[in-house]
């Protein structure tokens, strides 16, 4: 993969003749990504009896804060205080930038706090910091005191503070300072806008982001405008608006860049977008943006996430440099598709190669276990986790359970629900999801409404839509069909077709032909090319023998150009993954599986009618 040229200068342990020569070559280092080699010169530097002015520690700042590390950061802190420019205004606004993205707020402000004078620059530092760490209040008090000492926000400002607060996804905050900076009149600043697009969109409102984008004049606009935009629909899965925008981008004279090919890849997530995704490779290529890991590694997931794993993996096979992140997105599109085992050999030679695993790697790895029923995988994946300390994050936790719940293992999904405030983390309504899956698949009616009404009571959670789906799948499995159809109109949301999915999904398990018929023309409304309501429906009628029923079903499908396509279900056996499609009966050992569903079916039947018998023996 490219990287950048690496000057002569970082080559060698020079012997400078002026700190402007030093000065350079520390710059030099940190702005292509050496911080490690631009500490290691100031040492040089200073065992050659050179020593640093107002020019060198900002410099040397900023690479502490690339690598975040509190002790380096500290020690040229102390420099700073041994030299004639520890009041500096340049020096002290880097210092309190080095401290906040060192993660010491505290040393941050201290230091600010006791700077004899303050520019824009200084308030930007420590108001994003806070920001960022969700202290809110403290922004806010900070932008008043700022403003009162006669220094007004500036675009970097508003810039800082949008990005920092996006953590929260609050549109609403998002709103406030959007409107903050219109009061100020910093709104017209394109980088600004571009800002806003970014904002609106990763915030859930498309609709804003577009009217944003539309008031930028034309003639102001940049090729980070449109890479923005593209992001925008990218984030919302919209292929169409991404790629009209791409077209307009290079008609209104813009060429593409890497953001450009990396943002419209994005939304190629989907098999039926796989043809477009390999044109706009073509185009990558064209351009020279396939040089670009960050591109190369986002093809790879394109084209994992269309379908097309083969190629996915020629992709990855001829990088000559891999990030955690190239091997986490061939690992997460193996397991997606169900190859656990060809998942966990690639996690083997990440380790071999010695890169280590990150939060992603192994929720793409649970999540492929839980999808597949691979219990035993799934549990050597959970011990892995605690020896390398990644198990205490709620969102791994969180997933684990969710993979329990669905390999069948609900104790152990119940075991760590109750183990979570153990470990010094708050549960969130993801944790409360997947308890309540739990639940459902277990049939824990009970339990289910303990979870349900914790999460208000205890947490202080509103249940979302998903929520409310689980107690109606777990009202509906238990044969509870009336309740749950209460319970869904009783509901302070408007019903999604999930929650109707699941009812109907307990219509046909128990046969409830009225119920059934009511939901099923809910999600005809709903989702009137969705195959699956028409395929539960007609099942429902045939398993009481209304056949004329399941002609005229099939007739609406015919009608509506509905297609089904053929279920499938995976199992791993000895750690081979086998597939099975409805009707194929093309398993090399189809015949003695066959025979084996048989002999269950027979000793199923015979256990039934045994318990019918008993029921009626016990009523006379």
């Amino acid at each position: 993969m490219v990287k950048y040229p690496v000057s002569p200068l970082l080559n060698q342990f020079s012997n400078f003749s002026t700190i402007g020569q030093w000065n350079s070559s520390i710059r030099e280092a940190v702005n292509h990504g050496y911080a490690h080699k631009a500490l290691t010169l100031f040492r040089q530097m200073k065992q050659n009896g050179m020593e640093p002015n107002n020019w060198t520690f900002p410099f040397l700042a900023k690479a502490c804060a690339k690598i975040s590390n509190l002790k380096c950061s500290q020690i040229i802190h102390t420099h700073v205080m041994k030299s004639p420019f520890w009041s500096d205004i340049f020096v002290q606004t880097a210092m309190v930038d080095m401290y906040v993205k060192c993660n010491q707020l505290n040393d941050a402000y201290n230091l600010f706090v006791r700077m004899s004078m303050r520019d824009i620059a200084s308030w930007n530092a420590i108001l994003v910091g806070f920001a960022q760490s969700g202290f809110l209040d403290r922004v806010s008090c900070l932008l008043h005191d700022m403003r009162f000492a006669g220094i007004q926000p500036d675009p970097v400002t508003v810039m800082g503070l949008t990005r920092a607060v996006l953590h929260t996804k609050s549109l609403k905050l998002v709103k406030s300072l959007h409107s903050f900076s219109i009061r100020i009149g910093i709104d017209v600043d394109v980088s600004v806008a571009n800002t806003w697009i970014a904002a609106y969109a990763k915030c859930g409102d498309l609709g804003l982001a577009e009217v944003v984008f539309n008031e930028i004049n034309i003639d102001t606009r940049t090729v980070i405008s449109w890479n923005s935009m593209i992001a925008g629909y990218a984030n919302f899965l919209n292929f169409c608006g991404a790629v009209n925008s791409y077209k307009c981008l290079q008609h209104n004279g813009f060429r593409p860049d890497s953001s450009t090919i990396v943002s419209i890849l994005s939304s190629c997530v989907q098999p039926e977008a796989l043809f477009q995704g390999m044109l706009i490779h073509s185009h990558g290529i064209k351009l020279g943006c396939d040089l670009d890991i960050c591109v190369v590694n986002t093809l790879v997931s394109m084209y994992s996430k269309c379908g097309d794993v083969d190629s996915a993996r020629f992709l990855f096979d001829r990088m000559s440099d891999r990030t955690c992140v190239s091997w986490t997105v061939m690992i997460s599109g193996y397991a997606e598709k169900g190859n656990m085992n060809e998942a966990l050999t690639l996690f083997n030679a990440m380790e071999a190669a010695g890169d280590k695993p990150d939060l992603v790697t192994m929720l793409s790895l649970i999540s492929g276990c839980g999808q597949i029923g691979a219990l035993e995988l799934g549990k050597w994946i959970d011990n892995y986790s605690i020896s390398n300390g990644l198990k205490d994050n709620l969102m791994v936790c969180n997933a684990f359970i969710d993979m329990y719940a669905k390999c069948g293992s609900i104790n152990d999904a119940r075991e760590l629900f109750y183990a979570i405030p153990e470990r010094r983390l708050k549960p969130n309504h993801i944790t409360f999801l997947a308890a309540l899956q739990a639940c459902s698949h277990g049939g824990l009616l009970e339990k289910g409404w303990e979870y349900f009404d914790m999460m208000t009571t205890k947490y202080n959670i509103s249940p979302g839509l998903d929520h409310y789906s689980c107690m109606a799948d777990l009202l509906g499995r238990r044969g509870k069909l009336k309740e749950a159809l209460e319970f869904i109109h009783q509901m302070p949301i408007k019903p999604d077709a999930g929650i109707w999915g699941a009812l109907l999904g307990a219509c046909k398990v128990h046969r409830n032909i009225e119920i059934g018929e009511y939901v099923s023309y809910r999600l005809f409304e709903l989702e009137p090319q969705v195959a699956v309501p028409y395929a539960e429906m007609a099942n429902i009628y045939a398993s009481v023998g209304r056949w004329d029923r399941v002609a005229a079903i099939r007739t609406m499908m015919k009608s509506n150009k509905v297609r089904k396509s053929p279920g499938q279900s995976l199992i791993q056996v000895n750690g081979k993954i086998h597939i099975f499609t409805v009707e194929h009966r093309g398993h090399h050992e189809g015949r003695l599986i066959y025979v084996m569903l048989d002999s269950l079916h027979l000793h199923l039947k015979k256990e039934r009618s045994q318990l019918s018998y008993g029921a009626e023996y016990e009523l006379h």
